[in-house]
């Protein structure tokens, strides 16, 4: 249990960061959550309740995310799912978008696990965020695989750097979240069917699906360095 642990979970205002956030509250914990939005954080404070606060970050800028952590101070665990993802095909995706994602995913990645990790305690740890396309090859996520691939390897370097503190990757797959609520319902549904049929568990993930694998994560003390798949099989498929 995470009774009277403080929890920072950044991309903490929708989707699995929020359902981690619920969830950790739910085990007795004392949450902080940061994104871009404030409207968002302040709905979702609304939601988790008094034992939660929230800052607005922009995880791309160095001095920013610094500067968070000295107002955090002492705490226990990070967990850091805050990412914009794109994709497209290798010769036709603009370098910009390219160098964006990687600002994005892995730099603001790496710029919360340095400046966090001296404020965590010595039983605390990291969990970031890679995913599917790191290791499994697809048409379309040259960019964002080598993102991916890029944290999960910070992750495990991490692990030994920063011990005692110990730190893991979440690795999703294709996962219900707000994050294609621009895509048309329909479109959407299409596409979640599709891949719910490759898959071996005939469904994709839910926010609550990658919360477990978090908390698994938070509370096994005896686990870092791993990257933890939580891809409903997507790469055997």
């Amino acid at each position: 249990m995470l009774q009277n642990q403080k929890v920072v979970i950044i991309g903490g205002s929708s989707g699995i960061g929020l359902e981690t956030a619920e969830q950790a509250i739910a085990k007795g914990a004392e949450v902080v959550i940061a994104s871009r939005s404030g409207e968002k954080l302040r709905k979702a404070v609304e939601q988790l309740g008094s034992r939660a606060s929230w800052f607005t970050l922009d995880t791309t800028q160095e001095l920013e995310v610094q500067a968070f952590f000295e107002k955090v101070g002492a705490f226990d665990h990070l967990v850091v799912t805050a990412a914009e993802t794109s994709g497209g095909p290798f010769l036709q995706t603009d370098t910009v978008q390219v160098r964006k994602l990687f600002d994005n995913k892995f730099w603001g990645q790496y710029y919360a696990a340095k400046y966090g990790a001296p404020n965590i305690s010595a039983n605390g740890s990291i969990t970031l965020f890679s995913g599917v396309v790191a290791y499994k090859a697809m048409v379309g996520s040259s960019a964002l695989g080598a993102v991916n691939a890029a944290v999960s390897n910070l992750g495990q370097t991490l692990a030994l750097e920063l011990a005692p503190i110990r730190v893991n990757v979440v690795s999703p797959g294709i996962i219900d979240t707000p994050s294609r609520s621009k895509m048309p319902e329909a479109s959407r549904n299409q596409f979640y069917e599709t891949v719910a049929g490759k898959l071996p568990v005939k469904r994709v993930g839910q926010a609550e699906d990658v919360a477990q694998a978090v908390f698994y994560l938070l509370q096994n003390t005896f686990v870092t360095g791993t990257v933890l798949h939580v891809e409903g099989g997507h790469i055997l498929a």
